[in-house]
């Protein structure tokens, strides 16, 4: 079956990577979108108000590519590889350089609200590791239970997936202690997790096609719930590959590997809107700054092997509209 968009007003993205799409990021300064690749680049677009987009830069990693991550002034962009690396790329002067690494794969990256230059990263050596960009020692490192898969961070909160179903939580004013320790609340492998814009929780999505709604405060445990999502008639289960938290609204998207995209309002606990199938598993998704364009990658997520993988690679952006990503007024 061949890639299709899942809007047929969607704008394909030029010059897509050459292999599986790993993750996307959009600058919080302006419309350009990074995204990370099993060809071991790194590529950054512009999007211009047309919908058109023009490659302005790329940069290598010696391996796979597996996350992607903006500075919050949008001059940097930080990447984590299977070459045991985290690489930043200066806007400015087009250069790339090693900024961290770790024993394994560094599976994911993020820059923390915390300072420009202060940034985290995750690996399959069981590690988290806080780096400042002046220095070339770690100056934190936290042992985790299992590899990490994923992570994500709000304010001075930073949540971390691991393998064996882990969930740890850290409050960045303490940053190398783990300020609660969780068990998934879902039965099967973790393979996303966002945090609310707020800062209160975040969403966590497994390869069984459900995602949960968990809050971090001890008083609002009662809030939390999981839903079934990305699941055909014929009972097929696929993998929640992205959760995206809209900037402005703070509703969410999910995205699947059975190729379809939903917009959700976690406080009604409701669909707003499902997207038609792409024809192919879509592996990362972004909102970027204003939440008015949704870009989304329809490519191979590897989650049925090598034999599986397709050679095709295509990055789609849907314009927003309001009325389908605005929170529902709460039932009574």
């Amino acid at each position: 079956m061949a890639y299709t968009c899942m809007d047929p007003k969607d704008f394909e993205v030029s010059n897509p990577p050459s292999d599986g799409i790993s993750a996307m990021s959009f600058s919080p300064q302006a419309d350009f979108l990074a995204a990370s690749s099993w060809d071991n680049q790194v590529r950054i677009y512009e999007v211009q108000p047309t919908g058109n987009t023009l490659a302005k830069a790329a940069y290598s990693h010696e391996s796979p590519v597996l996350d992607v991550c903006w500075s919050k002034d949008g001059t940097k962009l930080v990447s984590g590889g299977a070459d045991k690396a985290a690489r930043l790329f200066d806007i400015s002067t087009g250069q790339s350089s090693q900024v961290a690494e770790h024993a394994e794969p560094v599976k994911s990256v993020r820059f923390l609200d915390q300072g420009q230059n202060i940034l985290a990263t995750g690996s399959y050596d069981k590690t988290l590791k806080y780096w400042d960009l002046r220095s070339p020692q770690p100056i934190g490192t936290v042992q985790l239970p299992e590899r990490c898969y994923t992570m994500d961070t709000t304010g001075p909160l930073l949540v971390v997936g691991t393998a064996e179903k882990h969930v740890l939580l850290f409050d960045l004013n303490n940053p190398t202690t783990i300020f609660k320790q969780a068990q998934s609340p879902l039965k099967w492998q973790t393979r996303s997790i966002s945090c609310f814009t707020n800062g209160k929780g975040y969403a966590i999505g497994s390869i069984e096609g459900r995602v949960g709604i968990q809050y971090i405060e001890d008083k609002e445990q009662s809030k939390n719930f999981s839903f079934k999502c990305h699941r055909d008639d014929a009972k097929n289960v696929y993998a929640v590959n992205c959760i995206n938290f809209h900037p402005v609204h703070g509703t969410f998207s999910t995205a699947g590997s059975d190729g379809t995209v939903s917009f959700w309002d976690k406080d009604c606990k409701q669909r707003l809107k499902a997207f038609g199938n792409c024809g192919g598993t879509i592996a990362c998704s972004a909102f970027n700054k204003n939440g008015q364009i949704f870009a989304y990658a329809v490519s191979y997520d590897w989650s049925k092997g090598y034999k599986f993988a397709t050679p095709t690679q295509k990055i789609y952006l849907h314009a927003v509209r309001d009325d389908d990503i605005k929170p529902r007024n709460k039932k009574r």
